[in-house]
């Protein structure tokens, strides 16, 4: 359940303090069976991936709705998870990207309807329940996408590899470095040597990952600034989170997953690197597995 207090009338102020210390060992122990789950679905092949996607799309989108329904299990959830599934599999096929993005605007319309239908005098939930379809779907879509294209299980290896990099290693140094802190009123145990460590350290996995699964010579360096780049994005999908919980006034978004809280709570910073991502693989044709920029 979605650890927030009653939302009343009015949309919730910000908490003027927040909740204490990460449990270490059981956020470790959950990152390494959820990080092998992944990597087995992205290596897999087939259905697997998709399905694995949709999965997590709907548990996230659970936890979106029951916060902006002050805990409670929302209505809300029931389009845009069937959303989630439609456009998950609608990407997966070839040249329905567009319906499928049509899946995901359909979803938000009806969950926006649905809110919008309570006996309710208030009316700023409704845009936030359209909103997550949208949040979670475009990612989603993002890392269908990607898994099917070209060298796309060596790519989304390389997204989770920047994405957990810059994580990890901002949380150790945070919390041996210390230091001034990088937005105290979102997120008080985020600091500056966190952010600037995790993205370079990111950078540095990446160039080795590339060094490694790349039949492109010189895509080193095109592999580091690939990975920076993704940090970067999944640090602000961190800090955006730690921004609506705090309107919620909510720890975090639930309980699924030991140490980490909800499954929103583990994949912000992959909501916002998998987009990303993605427009830099097809939009901007910077692709160090296949050549760097195009």
């Amino acid at each position: 359940m979605v650890e927030s207090l009653p939302v009343t009338g009015s949309q919730p102020s910000l908490p003027n303090s927040t909740a204490g210390q990460i449990e270490l060992p059981a956020r470790a122990a959950s990152a390494l069976v959820m990080g092998v789950a992944a990597v087995g679905a992205v290596f897999s092949g087939g259905f697997v991936f998709p399905v694995i996607v949709a999965a997590g799309a709907i548990a996230a989108l659970r936890e979106w709705h029951r916060l902006i329904n002050g805990g409670r299990i929302a209505r809300e959830m029931i389009p845009t998870g069937l959303a989630m599934i439609a456009a998950v599999f609608l990407a997966h096929q070839e040249g329905a990207l567009p319906i499928a993005v049509l899946a995901i605007a359909l979803g938000a319309v009806c969950a926006a309807l649905l809110a919008a239908l309570k006996r309710t005098s208030v009316s700023w939930p409704i845009p936030w329940h359209a909103f997550g379809a949208v949040y979670v779907g475009l990612s989603v879509v993002a890392l269908v996408l990607l898994r099917d294209g070209p060298r796309g299980s060596a790519i989304v290896g390389g997204l989770f590899v920047a994405v957990w990099t810059a994580d990890t290693t901002a949380l150790l140094l945070g919390r041996l470095i210390g230091g001034p802190k990088l937005a105290p009123d979102l997120s008080p145990n985020k600091t500056w040597a966190g952010f600037v460590g995790g993205t370079l350290a990111a950078g540095a996995a990446e160039a080795v990952y590339v060094l490694l699964s790349s039949t492109v010579s010189g895509a080193v360096l095109e592999g580091a600034v690939f990975g920076i780049i993704l940090a970067l994005a999944g640090h602000f999908g961190d800090l955006f989170e730690s921004w609506v919980k705090r309107q919620f006034r909510a720890k975090n978004t639930g309980k699924l997953i030991p140490g980490h809280g909800g499954m929103l709570d583990r994949i912000d910073s992959l909501l916002f690197a998998a987009p990303v991502c993605t427009a830099l693989i097809y939009l901007a044709g910077f692709n160090p597995w296949l050549g760097g920029v195009s």
